[in-house]
């Protein structure tokens, strides 16, 4: 109940998170029918990066900060910048968008979205942003408990993002697995990201093995590291591990995971990971669009 984003918005952590977000929303949108999309840690939406709390750390300083001026980037960071660019009025880019923001930025007006908010201003400052999208539904409730009402969503195929702020350090990773544990039980054909931060990987080796017997087909682990993941006092890295992830995403998420370290880090102590921890059963490839009928031609 402490944590606010507005302190982080923006930072290298946010970048991995978002750049898998935007990847699997438009996964999602590669079929035609309309897909649900459930935030359970949804924050308040937008955050402005000349706020207090965020001069406080500037940590977009050395994530967005740097990526905004960049070039060469890899077409999905492009993407993601591109969303960001949109959540602000001109060139004066001082929003940073949360993920509930960039996945209403990219839904189609067919789909919908249930974002999950326990603290009141955080949820009050949500309400605001979308009171004006029918789309958009937002609960002011535990996330966790509010998984097993929202599961699974009307349109029996979507994203369930666990984005939480990991106040309980180690704890967290068990309230996580109990939950996911219950929400692939009632809907065992949805797609979950659980996004992490890593400090020390004996935090979050026991995380990955429980994913390996949870059940899924296939799990895929993508992180990044700024500096060696063996201390407890900073944040070291983030990770995003997929649930059910679709087809092809690693090639989708390599070329841009791969210039992240060298943009954001430092040689010798930055690094991605990107790996399954379980693959299992190969999905399938999505539909090849039927090609436009010709009208035959004269002869």
């Amino acid at each position: 109940m402490n944590y606010r984003h507005a302190y982080h918005a923006g930072n290298f952590a946010d970048v991995l998170k978002h750049m898998v977000l935007v990847a699997l929303v438009d996964a999602l949108k590669q079929k035609a029918t309309p897909f649900g999309y459930v935030d359970t840690h949804a924050g308040r939406g937008r955050y402005d990066l000349r706020s207090v709390e965020a001069r406080k750390t500037a940590e977009a300083d050395d994530g967005f900060g740097v990526l905004r001026t960049a070039t060469g980037l890899p077409p999905l960071l492009w993407k993601w910048l591109e969303v960001v660019r949109a959540c602000n009025e001109g060139d004066d880019l001082r929003h940073y968008p949360g993920s509930p923001w960039i996945a209403a930025h990219l839904m189609r007006d067919t789909d919908s979205a249930q974002l999950c908010e326990l603290h009141p201003e955080e949820a009050a400052a949500l309400r605001q942003v979308f009171h004006h999208d029918p789309r958009v539904h937002v609960h002011g409730r535990d996330g966790y408990e509010a998984m097993k009402a929202l599961l699974p969503p009307k349109e029996k195929r979507g994203l369930v993002l666990i984005d939480p702020p990991f106040e309980a350090q180690e704890a967290e990773f068990r309230l996580i697995e109990k939950s996911l544990k219950a929400a692939l039980e009632k809907w065992p054909t949805g797609m979950y990201a659980v996004w992490y931060p890593i400090k020390q990987r004996s935090h979050v080796k026991p995380f990955h093995r429980w994913l390996t017997r949870c059940g899924a087909k296939r799990v895929l682990m993508a992180e990044l590291l700024l500096h060696p993941d063996d201390s407890p006092l900073r944040l070291n890295g983030s990770g995003m591990v997929i649930v059910n992830a679709p087809w092809k995403l690693d090639e989708t998420l390599r070329d841009s995971l791969k210039v992240l370290p060298r943009l954001l880090g430092k040689p010798g102590e930055s690094e991605y990971r990107l790996s399954w921890l379980v693959n299992d059963e190969p999905a399938q490839a999505p539909p090849t669009p039927p090609s436009p009928k010709r009208s035959p031609g004269r002869r």
